[in-house]
């Protein structure tokens, strides 16, 4: 029993026989003594095979250690579906997150058209001999101009992505 269970619990682990020698600082072919049944390790050796290998000592010496290819693939399809639910919230938090940036850059077009609106080209009535407000007046004039032909097809733009990152229901 001990011979197979050092092998079972070896493989399962997805060690070689070197790589299982070099963890517990002996030859490879202590190992492969051991898993033949032509010797048996000692207590303390044991241990450290349990240690290595992560199965009980009771488990070593005890029944038969079964290789379960059920088990496997049942293990792998739950560990699948948790990586797919947790990619399906990663993606929901993403959408969630356009959705209120397109929100904020809307709300921030009308705060801005709003404030123009008010303003109402108040540079064109400045003293541009001034250079001070000359300056002030022509980056405000510039700002407005560049803003009344460019923030149309941004507002556009943010209500589509308001629309397109919506959520489903």
């Amino acid at each position: 029993m001990l011979k197979e269970n050092i092998k079972t619990s070896r493989k399962l682990k997805g060690l070689s026989q070197e790589e299982l020698a070099i963890k517990l600082n002996v030859v490879r072919q202590t190992i492969s003594k051991w898993e033949q049944g032509l010797s048996v390790p000692d207590s303390e050796m044991l241990i450290s095979i349990s240690e290595v290998l992560e199965t009980p000592v009771s488990t070593l010496l005890g029944e038969t250690i079964i290789e379960s290819k059920i088990d496997d693939i049942k293990t792998i399809s739950e560990k699948l579906e948790i990586i797919n639910l947790q990619l399906s919230q990663k993606k929901i938090s993403k959408r969630k997150t356009f959705h209120r940036l397109f929100i904020l850059l809307c709300a921030v077009i009308v705060i801005i058209s709003a404030i123009l609106i008010a303003l109402d080209s108040s540079y064109l009535d400045w003293n541009f001999n001034n250079p001070e407000t000359a300056v002030v007046g022509t980056i405000m004039h510039a700002f407005e101009w560049l803003f009344v032909r460019v923030a149309p097809i941004i507002l556009i733009g943010g209500i589509l992505g308001i629309i397109l990152t919506r959520k489903k229901i």
